[in-house]
């Protein structure tokens, strides 16, 4: 709990509440998920995801011993490996090659990293918008990929959003709002938290909108 008596995981999802749709509701997921684009934008978009991941996971063995950061890293939410086996379907054995990053990913990505260097509290905020977007929305993705792509069910192409050792996400996602409901911070410091947050959502969008640049439907 806050001063306000408002449980923190409650604080941080309602002050990003509008950072949260806008990222949902940029052009570019629209038309993705709308089926406007080719499967060569979701390859696209995937390869951005793995900049964001390798930040992200590199640094959790270093922070899995943090009393803020490390109770949120947890082995089953990790991506990483999940994420390389779909570019090798998406892009071929050779995707490491072709792998690119924009520079609004590359400016999210450093974020992610130097939090994660100098801040654990901004660390579990990003944490928290990916990891918990994943296994909510990130849903969504998969069914709309998998009928639009003609990927197997939660196979190759979409393995990123199957989290195989979660067996009952909702209760994961209860869990993990435990955790942040007792994060080892004072007030002043959840407030810095929610922040962070904020920007995390802001610097997402700030990679939907380069890559709605890269991928604009004429008019």
């Amino acid at each position: 709990m806050n001063a306000s008596g408002t449980p923190f995981s409650t604080l941080i999802r309602t002050a990003s509440h509008e950072q949260h749709v806008e990222a949902e509701t940029s052009t570019f997921m629209s038309d993705l998920l709308g089926g406007r684009l080719g499967v060569d934008a979701y390859a696209r978009y995937t390869e951005q995801l793995w900049f964001v991941y390798a930040a992200l996971e590199s640094a959790a063995p270093e922070l899995s011993g943090d009393p803020v950061a490390g109770p949120f890293v947890r082995p089953e939410l990790m991506r990483l490996a999940s994420l390389e086996r779909d570019l090798a379907h998406l892009r071929g054995a050779g995707w490491r090659e072709g792998l690119a990053a924009l520079p609004a990913t590359r400016e999210y990505a450093d974020r992610i990293a130097e939090c994660a260097l100098t801040w654990p509290g901004g660390y579990v905020a990003h944490h928290y918008t990916r990891y918990l977007g994943d296994l909510s929305g990130g849903q969504i993705i998969r069914g709309r990929a998998e009928k639009t792509w003609g990927f197997a069910r939660k196979g190759d192409g979409v393995r990123f959003y199957v989290f195989e050792e979660i067996g009952n996400p909702a209760a994961f996602k209860r869990e993990y709002r435990e955790l942040l409901d007792g994060v080892a911070a004072d007030d002043l410091e959840k407030q810095r938290i929610v922040a962070e947050c904020r920007r995390a959502f802001a610097l997402n969008t700030g990679v939907f909108r380069a890559l709605g640049e890269e991928f604009r439907i004429s008019a």
